[in-house]
């Protein structure tokens, strides 16, 4: 007659890890690591991220507010040394030309050390026509860069990542 093993006290049991077990150490390993890796998460690409999301909204209400109002509106980027629009401001970085004043926030980025830049021209025009030509703005903070573009036809949007 045969023994059928038991995992009672005393008796006889086979060495090693049982799947359940393996599979328990594997769930924590992966836990442990996807904490690590949220908590290891570099602020620089967030503070980039947030800026370049900031800007596709501001280029989207003053392209709204250039199709509602029917006046021809254009995004440009300070030129350096440029002089604050009020006593004790800081200098503007930004500035839609062609919208009435406090249509939109100051023209400051979020964070003091962000660059931008526009490749191949000196301006954005936002509108009044529906359709605009593709446009694209270069953001840089940190050795890190985020464009923000459109098609002409899409809203102005962070471009993803590429790998």
């Amino acid at each position: 007659m045969a023994r059928t093993p038991t995992s009672a006290p005393g008796s006889e049991r086979a060495a090693g890890f049982t799947l359940v077990e393996l599979l328990i150490v594997l769930v924590l390993l992966a836990l442990a690591s996807g904490l690590a890796g949220l908590a290891l998460r570099d602020g620089r690409e967030t503070r980039l991220e947030r800026e370049a999301v900031r800007l596709s909204a501001l280029l989207e209400a003053g392209r709204a507010a250039s199709r509602a109002s029917g006046v021809a509106v254009r995004f440009e980027l300070a030129t350096p040394g440029s002089s604050p629009t009020r006593a004790g401001d800081a200098p503007e970085a930004y500035r839609f030309v062609g919208l009435p004043p406090d249509t939109l926030p100051p023209g400051h980025w979020l964070e003091a050390d962000t660059q931008a830049e526009i490749p191949s021209a000196r301006a954005l025009v936002l509108g009044p026509e529906p359709l605009i030509a593709p446009q694209r703005v270069v953001l840089k903070l940190d050795g890190q860069q985020r464009v923000v573009a459109t098609d002409g036809l899409a809203a102005f949007a962070p471009l993803p990542l590429a790998p």
